[in-house]
């Protein structure tokens, strides 16, 4: 079994935060309510209540768990105090590593807003640490046979409009989650190289339609299989709200895809 296989289990206790266990509590409470005085037919659904789709943040993106794999040295390895790890191309490992990541072409444009000064403008110099798992669902760093590859991590500065974009490939399914990708901000490059008073820890999902097609293609069977299992109102993270962390998405599986999203921290 793949590391990454235990993913869903490793995030559940850095899941409950103040503001999820609040949610949670709330929406016990709801349901307590709500079997009291309604039925629904046997083996439906009803889902989440329509609230539990809206970002409960803000304002600003929701803080979210870095998950078991961050290597940003709180889980053990930490890849950011190596050189190498500022670069735009994150499909290519560095250092000692030689892989290099295989998928459909991703380019993932942030844009860094600074929501306390001046109601949301662009945060010029702050630096994006970002990663995810490749196409397979490992995680490099820690998943078997890529515990020695670094690639699908880097770090980027805004500039002066905020932006930040790396080059990749789009993300797996992995068993138990949406289709992700995790970063950090910080906010100059110095505190990104050492790991040290992040702005915000936060998660990217990706819309549902453009997965479909990207895992059409071939080498992301098993993606078809674990995103069917799951959704953006199920899934561990994003169920709680994700309007202010759902992707836009631009481009076509042949010729490359663009990923955008606005990073108000």
């Amino acid at each position: 079994m793949h590391q990454h296989d235990q993913g869903l289990s490793l995030d559940l206790p850095t899941l409950l935060s103040r503001r999820r266990l609040l949610g949670l509590l709330g929406a016990a409470g709801a349901a307590t309510i709500a079997g009291c005085s309604s039925t629904s037919e046997p083996g439906s659904d009803p889902g989440p209540p329509a609230a539990a789709r809206d970002s409960t943040a803000d304002g600003e993106i929701p803080e979210e768990t870095a998950g078991p794999y961050p290597g940003d040295g709180s889980n053990g390895v930490d890849v950011l105090t190596e050189s190498g790890i500022v670069r735009s191309d994150i499909t290519r490992s560095f250092g000692t590593g030689s892989a290099v990541a295989t998928g459909v072409p991703l380019t993932i444009a942030l844009t860094v807003l600074d929501v306390g000064n001046g109601g949301g403008r662009p945060l010029a110099g702050a630096a994006v640490y970002l990663w995810h798992c490749d196409q397979q669902g490992r995680y490099s760093l820690y998943s078997q046979g890529v515990e020695q590859e670094n690639y699908l991590r880097g770090v980027q500065v805004a500039d002066d409009a905020g932006k930040v974009s790396f080059t990749s490939v789009y993300p797996a399914a992995y068993d138990g989650r949406w289709p992700h990708i995790h970063f950090e901000v910080y906010a100059t490059l110095e505190k990104a190289t050492t790991a040290s008073d992040k702005l915000r820890t936060s998660q990217l999902a990706l819309p549902e339609d453009t997965s479909t097609k990207v895992y059409a293609t071939s080498g992301y069977e098993q993606s078809v299989r674990n995103m069917g299992k799951t959704s953006l109102e199920t899934d561990m993270v994003f169920s709680d709200g994700y309007s202010l962390q759902l992707g836009t998405v631009s481009g076509d599986v042949s010729s490359g895809l663009t990923v955008t999203l606005a990073v108000p921290v």
